[in-house]
């Protein structure tokens, strides 16, 4: 029954946000589970309950503030597994960041075992009443203890093209938005939640551009591009996070050592650096040379998440990323649509998903904007 609904989890079309491997990168799902280390792992944990009520259950999801309806009784399971499935689709992470989250809460899922071993796999578990259903990054020997699991299988999570003409932006641009999609994902789990936007920024170029023992260059001419030379701020900020070295600011180019030891782990640098060029001038999004940080940040959190499927994301995924509330996120969008990046929004609250639409590459002189959706 577990491994059935870990199948249909898949087939619901949610896990294919979930990177596969890639060629270029070598075996990197192959890689050991990563045990934690001084920084914290990113929380890979979704569940869902079937609450019952007079009208048919109700589906409801701890994780997302999305409100609930009433499901027929025949489809209430599929309904809570593509829950599941969408919200690993907005949290994809490659293997080398991803780790046991058994492990992480003291294997209190499981009876002991000899320990944590094997690859980190995704775990679909099944409570006794058929009501809860956890999806949960677990090593192979935490997944093989505990009752009631089925492992999604890794032949099922390569990404469908829907149409010919679908992946058109992963032909134009290759995997850059997914690598900088995850690492942004990582970042917001690894550095405080009130680091600035201008720090978010800086430590997404240090991450993508860090060699396998954790050290970056972050050129002058880069750095004035970015508007952040100089700016010893921020570099504090992620100092006083213990995510890096203090770097010296008056050296050319600038040495940054990196304490997140997920880092090191990371495959195949140039495409990371591919990454970073690109998360400097986002396609399809064009920012102004003169935008603060906040609005250069939510612009890239957006074109990250522009895929195949749509410029479409979950509003709280997208406040993550950019280390707001989801009112400022509304109003950062609102700036965004002001500056014309965006030619409109829409936050669709039944779902908590935010749509959004790039503005036309040849913008008109004079005339007037339409306003936002909310």
């Amino acid at each position: 029954m577990v491994r059935e609904s870990a199948l249909q989890c898949v087939r619901l079309g949610g896990l294919s946000g979930c990177p596969p491997p890639r060629q270029s990168d070598g075996r990197e799902d192959d890689q050991p589970m990563r045990f934690g280390d001084a920084h914290a792992a990113v929380r890979r944990i979704w569940t869902v309950e079937l609450r019952p009520q007079a009208d048919g259950p109700a589906l409801v999801c701890p994780s997302c503030t999305a409100r609930t309806f009433p499901l027929q009784a025949s489809s209430a399971r599929s309904a809570a597994l593509a829950h599941l499935a969408c919200h690993v689709r907005a949290s994809a992470l490659p293997a080398h960041l991803r780790s046991c989250q058994c492990r992480v809460r003291g294997c209190v899922w499981h009876p002991r075992h000899r320990g944590c071993a094997g690859r980190v796999l995704l775990a679909l578990t099944r409570d006794l009443s058929g009501r809860t259903w956890r999806l949960v990054d677990a090593c192979a020997a935490c997944a093989a203890a505990t009752s009631h699991t089925a492992v999604v299988p890794d032949t099922l999570l390569s990404p469908r093209r829907s149409a010919a003409s679908a992946p058109v932006l992963q032909r134009v641009h290759g995997d850059e938005p997914q690598r900088v999609r995850e690492m942004l994902t990582h970042l917001a789990s690894t550095l405080g939640c009130v680091t600035s936007p201008a720090a978010r920024l800086l430590a997404l170029q240090c991450a993508l551009r860090a060699d396998r023992h954790g050290c970056a260059r972050l050129p002058a001419g880069l750095l004035r591009g970015m508007r952040l030379h100089r700016h010893t701020e921020a570099w504090q900020e992620l100092a006083q996070d213990r995510w890096l070295d203090l770097p010296d600011p008056r050296a050319a180019p600038l040495q940054v050592r990196l304490l997140d030891g997920a880092l090191n782990q990371a495959p195949c640098r140039s495409a990371r650096r591919r990454a970073a060029h690109w998360a400097l001038k986002p396609a399809p999004l064009i920012v102004p040379a003169a935008a603060k940080p906040a609005d250069r940040l939510a612009a890239l959190v957006l074109a990250a998440h522009t895929t195949a499927a749509g410029p479409v994301a979950d509003m709280a995924v997208v406040a993550r990323l950019c280390g707001h509330s989801p009112q400022q996120t509304e109003a950062l969008l609102d700036r965004l649509v002001a500056g014309r990046t965006l030619a409109t929004w829409h936050h669709q609250r039944d779902t908590g998903e935010v749509h959004w639409q790039p503005a036309p590459l040849h913008r008109p002189v004079s005339g007037s904007r339409g306003p936002s959706t909310h």
